[in-house]
């Protein structure tokens, strides 16, 4: 944490002008972290900050779309010119979109979220890789899904791009392991954001963004490999996990499926993360 004689250390979290991203920038800065924070709404992002009465020291905002690899690098390459080399990077940004694969359009989708949720991930984390293992520490954090445990009906894209995290970092912290730096999953249950606010299907476990920002704070601290959030949510993924396939499709027929893009009410941004 910060002293007298040096600065606190830094966070970069993408996806931080709304939902989680958002919660766990609020949740660092009060344990005394400076902040990098990336969202495609800099703006909003930038007037939230100051209305937070952070200093420029203690916090920047940077302007990029994760699915842009490009302007993802460039944003990453001005932290590290201006800031230093964060000790926790947290790859928040993400969105869930409803799908039906017999709709031609939902392809273009599909191939939207993966890109944001898994390729953004992998793109979020490069610039860093390199040089924490050059100094020997640091950690990575991915946000999984506990819908990325089994397949929900409708939620074709996104249980398989958060799968596809579960897997990547799983890959990744093999990889990482003999550097010393830390590749840490963390698994949300339902949480109280915009977007899951419009779901037509019971959350069990709803959790509040600061109380999961301060769970997940604790996770990443511990240093622990992978974490489900709330702790309840993490019984029934497990119980989901060994569910019988024939099993798991009599639960799940007739459930109601997740909002497709021309049904759900349009968000400002991104939608918020939920599982």
């Amino acid at each position: 944490m910060s002293t007298p004689d040096s600065p606190g250390p830094l966070v970069f979290i993408t996806g931080a002008s709304s939902g989680l991203g958002q919660a766990l920038a609020s949740h660092y800065r009060r344990q005394g972290w400076r902040l990098a924070l990336v969202a495609r709404r800099a703006d909003d992002l930038e007037a939230w900050v100051r209305a937070q009465g952070w200093a420029a020291g203690e916090c920047r905002v940077y302007r990029a779309d994760v699915a842009v690899t490009e302007a993802l690098l460039t944003v990453a390459r001005a932290c590290l010119e201006t800031q230093g080399l964060p000790d926790v990077v947290i790859a928040s940004a993400g969105i869930s979109i409803g799908m039906d694969t017999a709709d031609r359009a939902d392809l273009a989708v599909m191939a939207q979220v993966l890109e944001t949720n898994l390729l953004g991930m992998a793109a979020t984390f490069h610039p860093f890789v390199q040089p924490m293992c050059e100094r020997g520490r640091g950690t990575l954090v991915g946000i999984g899904s506990v819908a990325g445990i089994r397949g929900l009906p409708g939620h074709g894209a996104y249980c398989a791009s958060k799968a596809g995290v579960h897997a990547y970092c799983e890959s990744l912290r093999g990889e990482l392991r003999p550097s010393g730096v830390k590749v840490v999953t963390l698994a949300p249950g339902y949480v109280d954001t915009p977007l899951t606010r419009h779901n037509r299907y019971r959350m069990p476990f709803l959790m509040a963004p600061e109380d999961f920002a301060r769970a997940a704070f604790q996770a990443i601290e511990s240093g622990g490999r992978w974490r489900v959030i709330p702790w309840p949510m993490g019984v029934l993924g497990g119980l989901l996990r060994i569910l019988p396939g024939a099993c798991l499709d009599r639960l799940l027929a007739g459930r109601p499926r997740k909002r497709r893009q021309q049904e759900a009410p349009s968000p400002p941004d991104r939608p918020p993360q939920d599982p």
